[in-house]
C-alpha cells in the first residue's frame, strides 16, 4: 500500500540508473517509421493527426516568422507530452509529466531561444511590444516591468498548468481506486465512475498537450 497519495510520483532508481525517467524513451516505440513497417491503421492516423497540426499551427504563426518547417517544433512537442500523457494513466507506469522538472525541461528552453531570436533579429519590434499605443509618459516604466514579468512568467505558468493538471487528475484517480471494493453492493457503480474518470483524463492528457504547444506557439506570435 502507498505511504502517501504522494508516493506515486517518486522516482525510483536501480543500479544508480533512473528507471522510471526511461518512460520518456517509450516515444520512440509508438511512433511509426514507413521506412521500417507498411502502412497501417496506426500510421495512417499519425500521418492525418502530424497533417492537420500541421495546418492549425500554420494559422496561428505569424506571417513575418513563418518559414518552412516553423510547424515541426510545436507538432513535436505535442506528440511528445500527448504520448507521455496518455501512456501514465495506465498501472505501472510512471507519469513524467507531473512533474516541474520534465515540464520546466520543455518550457524553459524552448522560449528562451524564442526571446533571443526575436530580440536579436527584431530588436525594435520587441522594444515597441514592451510599450503599447497610447500608453502615458508616466506610466511607460512601468509598462516596461509589468511586460518584462509577463514574459519571464509564460513559460513558467506553461509548466505549472501541464503539471498541477495532470497531478489532480492522478489523485483522484488514486481516491477512486481505493475506494473500489468488489464485495461491495454497489462495486458496479464505482467501477463504471472509475471508467468515466478515466476516459476523462485520457481526454485531459490530449487537451494539456495541445494546450501547451498552442500556448507556446501563440505567445512567439504575438511577440513578433
Amino acid at each position: 500500500m502507498m505511504m502517501s497519495l504522494f508516493s506515486m510520483f517518486d522516482p525510483t532508481a536501480a543500479f544508480m540508473i533512473p528507471i522510471n525517467w526511461l518512460m520518456i524513451t517509450l516515444i520512440l516505440l509508438f511512433i511509426p517509421i514507413p521506412m521500417w513497417k507498411c502502412n497501417s491503421q496506426s500510421l495512417i492516423l499519425f500521418n492525418l493527426l502530424a497533417l492537420s497540426l500541421n495546418k492549425e499551427f500554420k494559422a496561428l504563426f505569424s506571417n513575418t516568422i513563418l518559414i518552412k518547417g516553423s510547424t515541426l517544433l510545436p507538432t513535436a512537442l505535442f506528440m511528445m507530452i500527448m504520448i507521455n500523457n496518455l501512456s501514465s494513466n495506465f498501472p505501472y507506469t510512471f507519469c513524467s509529466s507531473a512533474h516541474l522538472v520534465f515540464s520546466l525541461a520543455l518550457s524553459l528552453p524552448i522560449w528562451t531561444s524564442i526571446v533571443l531570436f526575436y530580440w536579436t533579429t527584431l530588436t525594435k519590434s520587441m522594444m515597441a511590444h514592451l510599450v503599447p499605443s497610447g500608453t502615458p509618459s508616466i506610466l511607460m516604466p512601468l509598462m516596461v516591468l509589468i511586460e518584462l514579468t509577463s514574459n519571464f512568467i509564460r513559460p513558467m505558468a506553461l509548466a505549472v498548468r501541464l503539471t498541477a493538471n495532470l497531478i489532480a487528475g492522478h489523485l483522484l484517480m488514486a481516491l477512486l481506486g481505493n475506494t473500489f471494493n468488489p464485495s461491495s453492493y454497489f462495486w458496479f457503480i464505482i467501477l463504471t465512475l472509475q471508467t468515466l474518470f478515466l476516459t476523462f483524463e485520457l481526454m485531459v492528457g490530449l487537451i494539456q498537450s495541445y494546450v501547451f504547444s498552442v500556448l507556446m506557439t501563440l505567445y512567439s506570435s504575438e511577440m513578433s
